[in-house]
C-alpha cells in the first residue's frame, strides 16, 4: 500500500492491537493519540482512510471526520465505539461517514469495512452516466414499454374498460394512473381499490355503498366508491380474487351502470370509468370455472400486459436514475451510482420486479457506503432484502445501526422502514424490542 491509513485512537493497547494487525495485511498506518494530532495531520495532507474513535479528548470522532472531508470529500472515514448512540450514528451518517463499528467488533469486521472503503476508490469505477429523466413517473423506453404507451394514447380519450395483466410490482397502478390522465375524466377522482384487501362480505358495501342498518354497524347511510368516483375513473386493483357470487353483481353494475346500495330498494346511476388490474391469469381462471366468462368478455374490451422488469433491463439505469433522484431529495442526500453498481443492478433478475427495485435504491440512498452504490453495496443490499438474507435473520450491530437510521430517515414510520429494510413489520417489531427502542 502506498497510500497511508490515519488512525485516531487513544487507547494504547486498542491502538497497538489495530496498528499491528493491518500492518500485518499489508497496510501502512500512521497511528495518533489525540485529536489535537490527527487535525494537524489532517491540515497537512489528505489520507484514503481515516479510522477514529469516537470519543477521544475535548474533540470527537465525529470532528475528526468533518476534518478529514474538509481536506479531501473523497477521503472515507470509518468511526469506533463502545458508547454508540442514535446521536452519534445520525451525526456520523449525516457527515458522510463510511461505516461506524461497535466496539468490541472482530478484527476480521474491521478488515472486511477497510477493504470495502479502500475498494470504493479503485479507479475505473466512475460514476455512471446518467440520462434525462422524463417528467412522469412513468418511467422505462424498453420496445414493451413504447407498445404500452402507444395502446395507452389511443383508449384513454375513450371511455373503454381496461383490463391491465402483469405479476405483482410491474407498475400495473401506475399505467391506470395514466389512463385517467390522458383521459375526458383527468380533473375528476381517481378511486383505486385493492380488492384483495377487503373481505368479500364487505366488498359490495364498499363500491355500492350502504344504508343505515343494512347489517350490524351500519349505524349511518354510506356513500360506496362508484357513487364517490362519479364522472371520474376506479382502479380496481387484483380482480381476480373477487369472490364468485360478488363477479355476477359487478358485471351487472359493469353492463347498466346502476349500483344498489346494500339495505335499499332502489338503483342509482353512476358515471365511472373502470380500469381492472390482475396478477392472476384470468383467461385460465375462466378456463378452470373460477371466473365468469361473461364478466371477463366485458373486463376485456381492451388488455394491456405489463412485461416483468427481467424482460425490459433496458429500462433499468433509466428506473434507478429516477428512483434515485427521487430518494436523494426526500432524504436530503447526493448518492452517487457508480457504474459497477450499475452493472450489479442490470445483472440482476429482479423477481419482485420494478416495486422490489424502488425499494432497494431507497434502501441504498439511505445505507449506502460513502454515498455510492457500487457492486458491493448492491449486492449486500440484494442479500439483505431476500428471504433468509442477514436482515431478516440476525440482529448483529451493523443491523442495530441500519434500523436506526432507517427510521430517523423515515420519521419513525416503522412500516416504511420495515419496506426499505426488506423485513417484515412484526419482525421489525421485535428486533425494536429487543433493542430496547
Amino acid at each position: 500500500m502506498n497510500e497511508e491509513i490515519l488512525l485516531v485512537e487513544d487507547d494504547a493497547s486498542v491502538r497497538s492491537t489495530i496498528v499491528t494487525f493491518l500492518e500485518l495485511e499489508g497496510f501502512r498506518i500512521d497511528a495518533v493519540s489525540n485529536t489535537r494530532d490527527a487535525m494537524n495531520r489532517l491540515a497537512e495532507r489528505g489520507y484514503p482512510l481515516i479510522i477514529s474513535d469516537i470519543y477521544i479528548d475535548d474533540k470527537t470522532g465525529i470532528d475528526v471526520l468533518m476534518a478529514a472531508k474538509h481536506q479531501d470529500p473523497d477521503s472515507s472515514v470509518i468511526l469506533m465505539s463502545a458508547r454508540g448512540t442514535m446521536e452519534t450514528v445520525m451525526a456520523a451518517t449525516r457527515n458522510g461517514a463510511f461505516d461506524y463499528l461497535a466496539k468490541p467488533f472482530e478484527l476480521d469486521t474491521l478488515l472486511e469495512a477497510v477493504r470495502r472503503a479502500l475498494a470504493s476508490k479503485i479507479p475505473g469505477d466512475d460514476e455512471a452516466e446518467q440520462e434525462e429523466l422524463p417528467e412522469s413517473e412513468m418511467v422505462g423506453s424498453s420496445a414493451g414499454m413504447i407498445e404500452i404507451y402507444k395502446t395507452v394514447s389511443r383508449v384513454a380519450p375513450t371511455d373503454a374498460t381496461v383490463i391491465i395483466e402483469g405479476e405483482t410490482g410491474t407498475g400495473k397502478e401506475l399505467i391506470a394512473r395514466m389512463v385517467h390522465r390522458f383521459s375526458n375524466r383527468a380533473l375528476q377522482p381517481f378511486v383505486p381499490v385493492d380488492c384483495s384487501a377487503i373481505p368479500a362480505a364487505l366488498l359490495e358495501s364498499e363500491l355500492f355503498g350502504s344504508m343505515k342498518g343494512a347489517f350490524t354497524g351500519a349505524e349511518r347511510d354510506r356513500i360506496g366508491v362508484f357513487e364517490a368516483a362519479n364522472k371520474g375513473t376506479v382502479f380496481l386493483d387484483e380482480i381476480g380474487d373477487i369472490d364468485p357470487a360478488f363477479q355476477v353483481k359487478l358485471l351487472r353494475f359493469l353492463q347498466e351502470r346502476e349500483i344498489r346500495p346494500v339495505g335499499s330498494a332502489r338503483e342509482k346511476k353512476v358515471d365511472v370509468r373502470v380500469v381492472a388490474a390482475t396478477n392472476r391469469d384470468l383467461q385460465k381462471m375462466v378456463e378452470d370455472g373460477k371466473f365468469r366468462e361473461d364478466l371477463w368478455f366485458r373486463l376485456n374490451v381492451v388488455r394491456l400486459t405489463m412485461p416483468p422488469l427481467r424482460e425490459r433491463r433496458v429500462d433499468v439505469p433509466l428506473l434507478t436514475q429516477y428512483f434515485l433522484s427521487k430518494y436523494n431529495s426526500r432524504y436530503e442526500r447526493d448518492v452517487k451510482l457508480t457504474e459497477s453498481g450499475l452493472k450489479a443492478l442490470k445483472d440482476f433478475t429482479w423477481p419482485g420486479n420494478v416495486r422490489q427495485l424502488q425499494h432497494l435504491i431507497e434502501r441504498l440512498t439511505i445505507l449506502a457506503p460513502n454515498d455510492r452504490i457500487d457492486a458491493e453495496a448492491v449486492h449486500d443490499a440484494i442479500s439483505a432484502m431476500e428471504p433468509g438474507g442477514v436482515a431478516s435473520e440476525t440482529l448483529a450491530e451493523t443491523e442495530a445501526d441500519q434500523i436506526r437510521r432507517v427510521l430517523a430517515a423515515t420519521g419513525g414510520n416503522k412500516s416504511r422502514a420495515a419496506t426499505i429494510l426488506g423485513i417484515e413489520r412484526k419482525t421489525l417489531y421485535r428486533k425494536l424490542e429487543r433493542m430496547k427502542l
